[in-house]
Order: C-alpha cells, then structure tokens, then sequence
C-alpha cells in the first residue's frame, strides 16, 4: 500500500474527501491508507497501530461511505469505547468527517442522564458511540433494541481489556444482531485480546503496523531523577522557566492529581483537573478549558490517557510512574500525534527505578536522564504533596466516628424534648384528699 496517496485516492465519496480537506488534511496515516480501503470491501479488520496514529478516521471514513445513501432513522453501527472522555472525542470527529451529509451520531456514557440518551435509541441516529457500562444499563430496557445494526466498530481494544471491560463486550454481542462488517481497533495485542479477534472476526483483514508497544517516532522521551518529596517543586520549576507552554500531567492517583492542581494554581500556574470523582460536566469543562489555552496544565489520572486528543499539545509528564509499561506508551501517545513532535517527561523517585527498568525493557532501551539546572536538588521539601494513605484512612475514620456521635447526641436530644412535652399521666388517686 502506498502511504503517499491523497484522500482523493482512496475511493472516498466526494463529500466526506471535502470535509477531510475543511479540517485541513491531505495526505492519510499510514493506518488510514492501509485500514479504509479494506474496510470500503466490507471486509472484516483487525488494526494494530499506535495511540494516535489516525485510528478514528480509519474506521469512521469507511461507515460513513456505506451509510450515505442508506436510509435514516435506524441505526446502523456502533463505536464501542472504553472511556467516556474517547467516546466523546469519536463523536466529535465524527460530527467534522460527517459535515453535510445529514448523517447523526450520538455518545452513550456514564456520568449524565439517559434520557437524552433513550430518545437517541427510540429515534435511531445513524451511529452510536457507546462505552460497554452504559450501553448494558440502556441494554435492560425495552427501548433499546438495535436490530438494524450492521457495523461494529471496537476501539481501544486493550485498554477495555486493562479496565475489565472484556466481560461486557461480550454481553454486548449477546444483545446485538450479528454486524455484517466488525472493525477491531488496539494499539498493541496481548493473547486476551487475539483470543477474542478469533472468536468474533472472519476472516479479517489484518493491519500490523504496531504489535508491541511503542511510543510515536515524533515523541522525545525524557527521565528526571528527583527526590520523592520534590516532585511538586520541580514540577513548578519545569512549567515556570522551562519551555511548557502547555502540559498534560499524570497522577497515580485522584488524590494526588487534587494535590498537583492546588499546588500548581497555589503557584501562580492555570490548571485544571480530570479524575473518577469529577463529573462529566466538570471534566468536559476542564478539558474544554485546556485545549481553548484558558489554563495551561490539564492534570488527569489514567482515566484519560485513551481519551484525550489534543491537536499540537507539547508535552506530557508522568508526575507519577505508571507501573504497567502499556499505560507509559498510552500516556506519552497523547503527543506526537499525526506525524507531529512532542516530548514526555517523567519524574522518577529511587523507590521508582523497578518501575522504569520494566518500562525500559518494554520499550527496548534505556530513556535518557537528564538533570534542571539551577533547581535546588538537595532542598528540604516545603509540604508533603500526599497524606499517607493510612493517615488518610484514620482521619477519614475520625471523621465518621465524630459525626456519629454528634448524631446520637443530637437524637438523645430530641427523644429528650420529646419527652419533656408530653403531659404527664396522674396516678391513680393522686391529688384525692382522704
């Protein structure tokens, strides 16, 4: 296949090549140049390509060419995605790719309610985005029936697999007609995932542009060794006289990316924050607010390593070490994306070096250490940027055991007045002079 080739060449209804020019593109991915010619001969897929390479385009072009003279009102194909942050961005894509051809969409997701999301399963839009949860909970009603269905298209494969989503994938097929064209999407293809391409694809046509795990080629990687205690300080330090004019941070945890975004803004620097514990009309302001360059720093968890997709962002940093080498590529994927360049820093502690010799090794070699000038290495850090997790765990019981016994005070109170106001009984003969 050759990579060169135009949009124009790869037999693409003229609407959809015009809308792909509007959003500015001219020459496909490799995936793209690879996956929509096989898709556009109904052919079954199985792609392997790295986290931002195209991938959405590859698999939504090809439905879209089949679904323009098809009639409307019923719904044809379903996106399945893992996380709600990706599900949003496919439709978001999906509503550029499709521009002037009449075609609807709609993102079935946790986090808001169903009813906008029922009346789009009882009018039928020509394509469903839809993350596995969600789609069951609608899945036990009796409006939602998807007999018209014809493709399926399953996105982020592994990463529905890290999050145990791979049960409800398979209770999606059992409520479902059996699509006549399935497009497997993943960036990398470990054996639970083979197991289920055999199991549901026939025949397919296979796309291995990446079987291991891989950062992008645009993406440089760098290590800053740092005290533990420290991460906070030379994190400031990197954003204020470094040259992040933009960063995507990552946590461990929900706690510690509430503790990065306060210090940050503490210092003068405009973040915002993505996690578990915010809702969707939070977390779509605050990734609304980092792409429009309202704030600067975007801190998220994992939640959003697969579900972010930011035209030209600079840099990403793992604050924390991820401990999976997969999630290390899915987190530095989110720059360098469409042949662009980035760099990816991470900030490792001594206890993290196993951490990093693992990514290492996935990778195949070893990622460069570099030092910051000027920054105060042996300086004894300001606050600890994370209460122990036992501590946490102790206050939070102290907590509950101090708002108990408020609540048994203040009902002994009232059994109390209660008791004082009823008006007491004489006994018999009381009161009688004898």
């Amino acid at each position: 296949m050759e990579y060169h080739l135009a949009f124009s060449g790869l037999r693409l209804h003229p609407t959809l090549v015009q809308s792909v020019g509007t959003l500015g593109f001219v020459t496909p991915t490799p995936i793209q140049s690879q996956a929509i010619p096989k898709a556009l001969e109904g052919r079954d897929l199985l792609a392997c390509a790295a986290t931002g390479s195209g991938k959405t385009a590859a698999f939504l072009l090809p439905i879209l060419h089949q679904l323009l003279d098809r009639p409307r009102g019923t719904t044809r194909a379903l996106v399945l995605a893992p996380t709600r942050e990706l599900g949003l961005q496919i439709r978001d894509d999906f509503v550029g790719l499709a521009r002037n051809t009449g075609l609807s969409v709609a993102a079935v997701h946790g986090g808001v309610a169903m009813g906008p999301q029922e009346k789009a399963f009882r009018t039928g839009v020509d394509v469903l985005v839809a993350t596995p949860g969600r789609l069951l909970d609608h899945f036990s009603r009796d409006y939602a029936r998807l007999s018209g269905l014809e493709y399926l298209v399953l996105d982020e494969a592994d990463r529905m697999l890290d999050m145990g989503f791979l049960p409800d994938i398979r209770r999606v097929l059992r409520h479902i007609p059996t699509p006549k064209q399935i497009l497997f999407f993943s960036a990398t293809m470990p054996p639970p995932i083979e197991k289920l391409t055999r199991e549901i694809l026939r025949n397919p046509a296979k796309i291995m542009l990446q079987r291991r795990a891989a950062p992008a080629e645009g993406v440089a990687q760098w290590v800053y060794p740092v005290p533990s205690g420290l991460r906070g300080a030379l994190l400031v330090e990197l954003l204020q006289n470094g040259d992040m004019d933009d960063a995507l941070v990552f946590t461990r945890t929900k706690h510690r990316a509430d503790r990065v975004w306060k210090l940050l803004n503490r210092k003068g620097i405009s973040a915002e924050r993505i996690h578990g514990n915010r809702s969707q009309a939070q977390r779509t302001r605050a990734l609304a607010d980092f792409k429009s360059g309202k704030c600067r720093v975007l801190v998220a968890t994992d939640i959003a390593a697969r579900g972010i997709d930011i035209e030209a962002l600079g840099h990403v940093v793992n604050f924390d070490i991820p401990a999976v080498p997969d999630d290390y590529i899915h987190r530095v994927g989110r720059t360098a994306r469409a042949d662009a360049t980035g760099d990816a820093i991470t900030l490792v502690s001594p206890e993290d070096e196993g951490d990093l010799k693992r990514i290492e090794r996935a990778l195949g070699s070893k990622l460069s250490r570099v030092r910051l000038d000027g920054f105060a290495y042996e300086a004894v850090p300001e606050e600890r940027l994370e209460v122990p997790r036992g501590q946490r765990i102790a206050v939070i019981r102290a907590q509950k055991a101090v708002g108990r016994s408020r609540a048994a005070a203040k009902k002994a109170k009232e059994e109390a007045a209660v008791g004082s106001s009823r008006p007491r009984r004489r006994r018999f003969g009381a009161g009688r002079r004898s």
